[in-house]
């Protein structure tokens, strides 16, 4: 991705995004945020769902977590027909209507595999076809192999991803899993920046967001932190069709401080403060009521009893598909905010209410 007047790093995000990792298999983007939370956290430990946690050492023992998730939506495969055809699984939520004629990688044991999503000639289709509604489980891999050869090399359980490079489109970057590598990428950026925090910070990146929020439920048992901060990309509906109060947010107009989403409404202390620490530095920001869609921010505000938890978001247009786009303007106000707000905090304010 061209890097032109980015304020982040645009390689990295090249690499995050271009990543596979469906839920439950985040091995390799768990390796790439490995890598970069070596040397800027004093220890990394990862749990029996691989959930990855870097942890900077602050002056006192007062917790906070930062975390996003590293899981993008994906596909199982379910089943090989004896004509070598793959048939899926979803993992995390599609719109089966934007699958048709899409290139894949298949991940086996043995290597990636491309294919594509086949999608019959529209001429060919009788008017009840053409009306049918798609669904996950109608569609099929072709992998342009002999049915034998795939027979071999492809199994029931192997992954399916799909194939998109991240671009740059004017002051938008847009490719496949920004949601939520891009605020894996915010993350990586204030891990970098943060220089002796008075408070102690875990810099999380979750697994299994996609299917029910499970990582950070287990996670946030493990941790108990004191302050949870999560970071995921919303919805910008600022398109043609929408009305402006359907907008939930828009591009460039600053990061998103969350108030409330189907899994949680914010802390409202936490939520000034963020407000607060953005007005003190010139940060843009806007604020997100997105009336469906759950976040880890649910889980961390629970999972060990009451936390005090907050939410910044990363206004997103076209969310599960492979073009998703953000704008870098808004990507940067999410690592400054982030990053301002980890710097201010002393962990003596009190958020009880």
């Amino acid at each position: 991705m061209d890097d032109t007047d980015a304020a982040f790093d645009a390689e990295l995000l090249t690499e995050l995004t271009e990543t596979s990792g469906v839920p439950g298999h985040e091995d390799r983007i768990r390796d790439v945020v490995r890598r970069e939370l070596d040397g800027v956290t004093d220890r990394m430990r990862s749990d029996a769902m691989g959930n990855l946690v870097g942890t900077v050492e602050g002056a006192s023992d007062f917790a906070v977590v930062v975390a996003a998730h590293m899981d993008e939506i994906g596909f199982i495969v379910r089943h090989v027909t004896d004509e070598g055809f793959l048939q899926l699984d979803a993992l995390g939520g599609w719109d089966a209507r934007i699958l048709k004629a899409q290139r894949v990688w298949v991940h086996t044991d043995d290597g990636d595999v491309r294919g594509v999503i086949g999608s019959p000639p529209p001429h060919t289709l009788d008017e009840e076809e053409r009306e049918e509604r798609s669904k996950v489980e109608d569609v099929y891999v072709d992998l342009g192999l002999p049915a034998d050869e795939v027979r071999a090399r492809v199994a029931v359980g192997d992954l399916v991803t799909v194939e998109q490079t991240t671009v740059r489109t004017g002051d938008h970057v847009t490719g496949k899993a920004l949601d939520d590598r891009v605020c894996l990428l915010a993350m990586l950026e204030a891990a970098r920046r943060l220089d002796d925090p008075a408070v102690t910070v875990h810099f999380v990146a979750t697994v299994q967001e996609e299917v029910g929020l499970r990582g950070a439920e287990a996670v946030g048992v493990d941790l108990d932190p004191d302050l949870a901060v999560a970071l995921d990309v919303t919805v910008a509906n600022d398109v043609p069709g929408f009305e402006a109060g359907d907008y939930v947010t828009e591009l460039g107009e600053g990061v998103a401080v969350k108030l409330k989403d189907s899994s949680v409404l914010t802390n409202p202390k936490v939520t000034r403060r963020l407000r607060d620490v953005a007005e003190a530095n010139g940060i843009d920001y806007q604020l997100e009521v997105l009336p469906s869609g759950g976040t880890d921010t649910g889980q961390f505000q629970r999972s060990s009893g009451a936390t005090a938890a907050g939410a910044l978001s990363v206004p997103t247009r076209y969310l599960h598909t492979p073009t998703e786009s953000a704008h870098v303007d808004d990507v940067a106000t999410t690592v400054d905010l982030l990053t301002a707000f980890l710097d201010a905090e002393t962990g003596e304010t009190d958020y009880t209410l």
